[in-house]
């Protein structure tokens, strides 16, 4: 299969191109394409001068490859153990990429402590909306109030914002937005291209 050889990521990797051209195509539709994605984080990096990326959700390492020229150090959690220990294998020569393996409510707050100032947080919005995962219905808010709560003033955004659909007890983008605004009021929320940009404020 595959999925399973070595050949998969830089196969799946060429796909963006087509995959890009094919959105355009079709108007720019609310999905957006791993082009675009890529290109917003690298974006909001240079925008605020950031060093450090966290990604949660490796999945094959495109964004890790991806940006692994584009920041000093890079974080990156996976849930699944056979997907984590594919991108460890991937990124082994990379001192400064580190591949984490669990539950990101637990491993988040690790990643917190090993900072030393603000980050780019890439958060796949996708993973607090699986379906079966009904505990987890607080596990969004829960890692949102842990990184906007930290000293340091990092920049999150939120991919898949189409998953938050306020249904079966997962948040509307409504009520994340609410919520990180009226929590947090030095921060704005805003979503463009299926993408959530969670910011500071201007004054």
């Amino acid at each position: 299969m595959l999925q399973r050889t070595p050949f998969y990521g830089p196969y799946k990797a060429l796909g963006h191109y087509p995959d890009y051209w094919y959105w355009v195509l079709r108007g720019r539709p609310e999905r957006s394409p791993h082009l675009l994605k890529q290109k917003v984080v690298r974006e909001y990096g240079a925008r605020f001068a950031l060093r450090t990326l966290v990604e949660t959700g490796t999945y094959y390492g495109e964004m890790v490859a991806a940006m692994k020229r584009r920041f000093d150090r890079i974080y990156s959690i996976e849930f699944v153990p056979e997907l984590a220990e594919r991108a460890q294998r991937k990124f082994a020569n990379e001192s400064h990429i580190k591949i984490f393996c669990g539950d990101s409510q637990v491993v988040v707050p690790e990643v917190l402590a090993l900072l030393g100032g603000p980050a780019l947080f890439w958060l796949d919005a996708g993973y607090y909306g699986w379906v079966g995962k009904q505990g987890d219905q607080q596990r969004l808010s829960a890692e949102l109030e842990m990184i906007l709560s930290h000293p340091f003033p990092h920049i999150i955004l939120l991919d898949d914002a189409r998953g938050l659909t306020g249904r079966s007890g997962i948040p509307s983008v409504s009520d994340v937005k609410d919520y990180v605004e009226s929590s947090f009021p030095q921060r704005a929320v805003n979503v463009e291209y299926d993408i959530m940009r969670i910011t500071l404020r201007s004054s």
